[in-house]
């Protein structure tokens, strides 16, 4: 049975006679068969959210149930592809319709024509569930798709093969204990609005490490854990959230361009296949799924864009592997939800968001986590979840910015006076924030004792010393500071400048491991306390600071990856040395 428009408001349309229709059912909207999804139904009037352009659509025009919800694809040919906010594949999509999407254009999400490889590493006879691996295929050269038995499938596996499969045949059939025959194949659909079941959450302990010093070091995000960059226009944010897509130690990342600018989602797509990923030296697009729903694509699909992404990120963390999901920016996901929340003329929030903005933020946000999946076998999975946000003029007073910090536990402040200044990443370390730290120590005191937290409290206090003494500066001038005090300047702006300050445009100084990032700040600290050693003896402050160890140290972040260590050695030698004989001289005069 199908309905009839009675309304068209934007990407809202008004359809009546839907009585055998659901809450959530996808619809085929109008003669092209635009996809929509249902918003509410009152009588047998239904609300519609349509993906794509309504310009044209008139009251009379037929509107058809699925009968299923907005779901996505999910098995081998997700890597190295690019969705649009409803997982159509845009590359595809081009080389039928040219260059512009053609309304009610419907390219299945998983080429249905490649033939995959499959090698099953469970036998006829056993007893599966779902969740449980049963096969594999080499999706990418840089990651081993699993192949699980579908959430609700349980019995005994009666029939599975090696051999070269599409995604769409019957690799195995298992028999339930009702008698009935489920076919699998390698692909699965899954509802985007249901979070994929697991059987146990664990607390994250082990750091992302994604190679920016500022964040691993001062502010670290354990794996399954959530952030958010919020930060005014030029800040940064979209250059921090290329970093952490390119650079992070995760297995697989969804990047999702929400609403953000296209030619952003260029530099992406340019950009992604020409990187070698550190970890596994291939093409970082072998790891990555791009969805793009650009500022110029239609607003309704923007709000699904979300979904989709963090659907496609369960399913690589029920495989056991762990993933990252970027979202550039959920303000512009959140812009999705007002103006769909003032088209249907519900009572709006603060600001005009509708009142149901934080519960949604939190069941986005909610979905990470360090999960043990749901199978027969033992199998950890993570899934880091990181917003960008864009708050207007940069007042994070603002609802979506409010509502995500009650949510995330860390927080990267980007600061527009640092970006101007030139200093990037432009995270302020003032005001920014991880609530992770004492989960993640016991890892830290293992892997680099525990001096290396010691370190980040010192430089933590020494950068709250740096911005009191600064006001005095400001109110007497330098020269009234002893010369502890302005030796603490002098070694805040070697922290500022040499430490956290890093380019990500060049190759040497875009990614630092954890080690690499230990030995720097510890040089750093160590000069600081020969120093302060040498004051005490009577040396002069002036000719500590001018000394070659620490012209060395400012470019120590420049040294090539495969030489650092020795390099670092030698000026922390040189720099003992230089040190000692002003504290000599001093004591002589």
């Amino acid at each position: 049975m199908s309905g009839r428009i009675v309304k068209v408001s934007g990407p809202l349309v008004v359809a009546e006679n839907m009585a055998d229709a659901s809450m959530a059912d996808v619809v085929l909207v109008g003669e092209n068969k635009l996809k929509g999804e249902i918003l509410n139904m009152t009588g047998d009037s239904a609300s519609i959210q349509v993906y794509e352009e309504t310009s044209g659509l008139a009251p009379g025009a037929e509107v058809v149930t699925t009968g299923a919800p907005l779901s996505v694809e999910l098995g081998p040919g997700l890597l190295e592809n690019i969705y649009d906010g409803i997982q159509r594949p845009l590359t595809e999509i081009r080389a039928l319709a040219g260059e512009t999407i053609a309304r009610g254009i419907d390219v299945p999400a998983l080429d249905r024509k490649k033939v995959w490889e499959f090698k099953a590493t469970a036998a006829a006879g056993t007893r599966v569930t779902g969740g449980d691996i049963i096969g594999t295929v080499q999706e990418t050269t840089a990651l081993l798709h699993k192949v699980m038995v579908p959430h609700g499938i349980e019995g005994e596996l009666t029939e599975i093969a090696d051999g070269s499969y599409t995604v769409t045949q019957t690799i195995a059939k298992v028999k339930t204990d009702s008698g009935e025959t489920k076919e699998i194949t390698l692909m699965q659909k899954w509802p985007v609005r249901k979070n994929r079941p697991y059987k146990q959450k664990t607390l994250p302990c082990v750091p992302l490490c994604s190679g920016q010093r500022v964040i691993d070091t001062m502010f670290p995000i354990a794996k399954g854990g959530t952030a958010a960059v919020p930060g005014p226009f030029g800040s940064g944010k979209t250059v921090v959230q290329h970093a952490l897509a390119k650079w992070s130690d995760v297995d697989v990342v969804v990047y999702i361009g929400c609403g953000e600018r296209g030619n952003e989602m260029t530099d992406v797509l340019m950009e992604f296949p020409e990187l070698q990923d550190p970890r596994t030296g291939e093409s970082l697009m072998k790891r990555t799924v791009l969805i793009a729903n650009t500022s110029d694509m239609p607003v309704a699909a923007r709000e699904a864009s979300i979904y989709t992404g963090i659907t496609i990120a369960e399913y690589y963390r029920d495989m056991g592997y762990d993933v990252a999901i970027i979202a550039d920016s959920t303000s512009r996901w959140a812009e999705a939800l007002r103006e769909m929340s003032g088209r249907l003329e519900e009572m709006p929030g603060e600001e005009g968001y509708p009142a149901y903005l934080s519960s949604r933020l939190a069941q986005f946000y909610e979905r990470a986590g360090c999960v043990i999946c749901q199978s027969g076998e033992e199998r950890e999975g993570t899934l880091t979840a990181i917003g960008a946000v864009s708050p207007p003029g940069g007042d994070t007073s603002e609802p979506v910015s409010q509502a995500t910090l009650r949510i995330v536990k860390v927080f990267w402040g980007l600061d527009a006076s640092l970006a101007h200044a030139r200093h990037f990443p432009a995270i302020n370390w003032m005001n920014s924030y991880s609530l992770y730290i004492d989960n993640l120590r016991p890892w830290y005191e293992k892997n680099y004792g525990k001096s290396f937290l010691e370190n980040r409290e010192k430089t933590a206090a020494m950068l709250q010393k740096e911005s009191e003494l600064q006001e005095i500066v400001k109110l007497v001038g330098q020269d009234s500071l002893s010369a502890e005090d302005r030796l603490t300047l002098e070694t805040s702006k070697m922290i500022r400048e040499d430490f956290l300050q890093q380019n990500a445009f060049v190759d040497i100084d875009n990614y630092s491991e954890y080690v690499r990032q230990a030995r720097m700040l510890a040089m750093i600290l160590n000069y600081d306390t020969l120093c302060r050693k040498a004051i005490a003896d009577g040396a002069e402050l002036e000719r500590l600071i001018k000394i070659e160890a620490k012209e060395k140290i400012a470019r120590a972040k420049t040294v090539p990856a495969n030489k650092y260590l020795e390099v670092y050695d030698q000026i922390e030698k040189d720099m003992a040395e230089q040190i000692n004989q002003i504290a000599a001289g001093g004591e002589q005069d």
